[in-house]
C-alpha cells in the first residue's frame, strides 16, 4: 500500500510544478474567465459611435410631431349624472381637440363635450401643461362636431387640407389622448373612402377609414397627411364591441367641417334646410295594404304651418290609422322624388338636404292619389322641433 501512496503524492507534486513552471500569468488570468458553459472569450461590448440616424420616413413623422404637437389638446369635460342612491356626481370624459386659429378656436367632436356644462365644465389642456376654461362656441350635433373657444397667449394653429382628393394608401397621422395618454401620435395609411353613418344616423359622405390606431381619448383630434396637415377629424371606431382599436377607425373629412364652420361662429349652430313635414317612409308591403300609387317613397303626414311645403301647397294626411301601435295620418302626398332623384325613405330626404341650405329652390314630385304632380319649393330653415 505504501508504494500506491508514494506514487499519488509524487503525481500531485508534479501537477503542481508543472502548472507553476508551464502556465503563464496571462493564462492563469484567463482562465479566471471561463464561464459555466465554458466559454473562455471576455466580454466585449458593441457601442455605436455616433447618434442613431433615421431614414427619411421616420424623418418625416418625427417633424409632423413636432410641428403639429403644440396644435393638438386634450380636453376633459365634467358633467353631473346620479349615483346609485340618487345623488348627484361628477362624472368626467376625456377627448382631442386642435386650434384653428390665434383667437383660441378650438374644434373637437360633440360626443366629447355633450353633457358638460358649456361654461364651466369644459377644460382645455396644451400641450405646454398649461389649462384654459372653454366654452361653446356652437355644436353640430347631427354630425358631431363642436367649437369651443380658450382665451390664451401665443396658440399655434393648424393648417387645414383640402380632403376632396384624398388618395387610398395615402400615410396619415393622429395625434391624440387615447386612453388618457396625451401627445400620443399613431400612424397607418387610409384604408378606404367610403360613406358611412355615425352615431346619430348621418350620413358622412367621404368619410376617412383608416388603419392607424385610433381608441377612445382619440375622439376629436387631427388626422394628418404627410405635410402636416388637417385632412380630417378623428371620430369613430369600428371594433366589434371590444371599445378598443381593431384597425379600422374612421375620420370626418376637414371639407365637411369647414362647411359649417361659417354657421357656428355665425349662428352658434349649423342651419340646414328643411321641407317643413312631418313623414314616414313607406316599404312596398305598407304601399300595398294602403293602396298608394307607388311602392316606395315618403307619406307626409302633416305639412307645418309656415314651411316650404305648406307655401307649395303640398297637403298633410287627414285620416288617423295605426301600423301596429304607431299612429299614422294617411291620405297626404306621397313624395317619390326630388329634383328627380328617387326618393324611397327619410334617410334619401336628409341626404339630399346634405347638399342644399335654405332658400334653394327644388322640384319636388308627389302621387296625390293616382295623380303624380310636381311642385317647386324653396327650402326653409330646419327647427329643433321638426322630426
Amino acid at each position: 500500500m505504501k508504494p500506491r501512496y508514494v506514487v499519488m503524492v509524487l503525481l500531485l507534486v508534479g501537477g503542481f510544478w508543472f502548472v507553476t513552471s508551464h502556465l503563464t500569468h496571462r493564462s492563469l488570468r484567463d482562465l479566471s474567465f471561463v464561464g459555466p458553459r465554458g466559454s473562455a472569450a471576455p466580454l466585449e461590448l458593441v457601442e455605436a459611435k455616433t447618434a442613431p440616424v433615421c431614414n427619411t420616413e421616420e424623418q418625416d413623422g418625427i417633424e409632423v410631431y413636432k410641428r403639429v404637437l403644440p396644435s393638438v389638446v386634450n380636453i376633459t369635460s365634467t358633467s353631473l349624472v346620479f349615483d346609485f342612491f340618487y345623488g348627484v356626481v361628477p362624472q368626467q370624459g376625456q377627448g382631442s381637440g386642435f386650434i384653428l386659429d390665434k383667437a383660441g378656436h378650438i374644434l373637437t367632436n360633440y360626443h366629447v363635450i355633450r353633457g358638460a356644462n358649456p361654461n364651466r365644465g369644459i377644460q382645455v389642456k396644451l400641450s405646454n401643461g398649461k389649462q384654459y376654461q372653454a366654452t361653446v362656441i356652437g355644436a353640430d350635433k347631427l354630425h358631431d362636431l363642436a367649437l369651443l373657444k380658450i382665451d390664451a397667449p401665443d396658440l399655434q394653429p393648424v393648417t387645414l387640407a383640402n380632403s376632396s382628393s384624398l388618395q387610398v394608401g395615402q400615410r396619415v397621422f393622429a395625434i391624440g389622448n387615447p386612453f388618457g395618454l396625451s401627445g400620443t401620435m399613431t400612424q397607418g395609411i387610409i384604408s378606404a373612402i367610403r360613406p358611412i353613418r355615425n352615431a346619430n344616423g348621418a350620413l358622412i359622405h367621404n368619410a376617412i377609414q383608416t388603419d392607424a390606431a385610433i381608441n377612445p381619448g382619440n375622439s376629436g383630434g387631427p388626422l394628418l397627411n404627410s405635410a402636416g396637415q388637417v385632412i380630417g377629424i378623428n371620430t369613430m371606431i369600428a371594433s366589434n364591441g371590444a371599445d378598443q382599436n381593431a384597425g379600422i377607425g374612421f375620420a370626418i373629412p376637414i371639407n365637411t367641417a369647414k362647411s359649417v364652420l361659417a354657421d357656428l361662429i355665425k349662428f352658434g349652430r349649423v342651419v340646414r334646410p328643411s321641407l317643413g313635414i312631418v313623414s314616414f317612409g313607406i316599404d312596398p308591403d305598407l304601399a300595398r295594404q294602403i293602396g298608394l300609387a307607388a311602392s316606395h317613397g315618403v307619406l307626409i303626414e302633416r305639412v307645418i304651418p309656415g314651411g316650404a311645403a305648406q307655401k307649395a301647397g303640398l297637403r298633410g294626411g287627414s285620416q288617423l290609422a295605426y301600423i301596429g301601435n304607431t299612429p299614422i295620418m294617411l291620405g297626404g302626398d306621397l313624395i317619390v322624388a326630388i329634383d328627380g332623384h328617387p326618393v324611397t325613405s327619410n334617410q334619401d330626404i336628409s341626404d339630399f338636404m346634405e347638399h342644399h341650405k335654405p332658400g334653394d329652390i327644388v322640384s319636388v314630385t308627389v302621387f296625390r292619389g293616382k295623380q303624380k304632380m310636381t311642385y317647386k319649393l324653396i327650402l326653409g330653415e330646419a327647427q329643433d322641433s321638426e322630426s
